[in-house]
């Protein structure tokens, strides 16, 4: 299953500049999705990080699986923040980043449920760059129901 875009956004209520997942390329519903952002040099974190050397911040990486692993859970369940739910990220276990992304690069998002108990997900997550791998860990978020203006 593929989604572009405006079909991420019905599942995460992110927006620009927080959106970081540009497209699903795979997803098997209840228990994996790749997608991926494209990364490039107009992005508003690099005229700070760094202006010389523009990185992507870790955080960030960690936070654009944890978005991925996001439209995963409400997309198995078919649950969207316009009716009320979220995904709260709570947690990263055995982090590890292994190389910078940097302007051009395409980052790949993999996300796999481990656990889904109780509305608390745990995701095995993985980046990449051209097969090369950037970071691995493990994600937790939790579904939560709001109320919706």
């Amino acid at each position: 299953m593929q989604m572009n875009v405006d079909d991420i956004k019905d599942y995460l209520p992110q927006r620009y500049p927080f959106l970081l997942v540009d497209r699903v390329v795979e997803m098997e519903l209840g228990k994996s999705i790749v997608a991926y952002k494209n990364v490039t040099v107009n992005e508003p974190f690099f005229e700070g990080h760094f202006p010389n050397k523009p990185i992507m911040p870790g955080v960030l990486i960690i936070e654009a699986l944890a978005q991925a692993a996001g439209v995963l859970g409400f997309k198995s369940q078919e649950k969207k923040p316009k009716d009320g739910y979220l995904y709260y990220f709570v947690g990263a276990d055995n982090v590890r980043l292994r190389r910078p992304v940097v302007p051009g690069d395409r980052l790949m998002l993999e996300a796999e449920i481990i656990t889904n108990r109780r509305g608390i997900y745990k995701f095995a997550c993985r980046a990449s760059v051209d097969e090369e791998l950037v970071g691995t860990m493990t994600i937790m978020c939790a579904e939560r129901k709001v109320n919706v203006d």
